[in-house]
């Protein structure tokens, strides 16, 4: 799935995109980028819920994409029902997110269907800091 977003954080906007993928075996992958390409996060969901970071740059740390990015990316694309899930799913294809410190307007633009590689659920294939 191609995502498309605004985040806001503490008054500061990023527009996002975001590659969300879904393994067979129900894992979660997302890597989020900024419009020129730059990766600011990649981060892997494994089916028992373990989260893996495998990228994360400035100006979101290690520790924020492994608390909120990955926690709202089970909120809206798991199948199982999550607790403190502070999202609203205005229509199929588009989720506002309210939390603390930010906000996450997010639209679905495109979904392919179709099995992943199995690479791509691989946590040990995370870069090195």
């Amino acid at each position: 799935m191609t995502q498309r977003g605004v985040l806001t954080i503490l008054g500061k906007q990023y527009t996002l995109n975001g590659y969300v993928a879904k393994s067979e075996s129900r894992g979660l992958r997302l890597v989020m980028m900024e419009n020129f390409g730059t990766v600011f996060a990649d981060v892997l969901v494994k089916p028992d819920g373990k989260i893996f970071v495998m990228q994360a740059k400035s100006p979101f740390k290690a520790e924020w994409v492994e608390q909120f990015i990955a926690a709202d990316l089970k909120c809206i694309f798991s199948d199982t029902m999550e607790t403190n899930c502070p999202v609203q799913m205005l229509s199929p294809t588009h989720f506002f997110i309210k939390r603390r410190w930010y906000k996450l307007d997010l639209q679905t633009v495109e979904v392919k269907p179709g099995a992943q590689p199995a690479k791509m659920f691989d946590e040990t294939k995370a870069l090195k800091p």
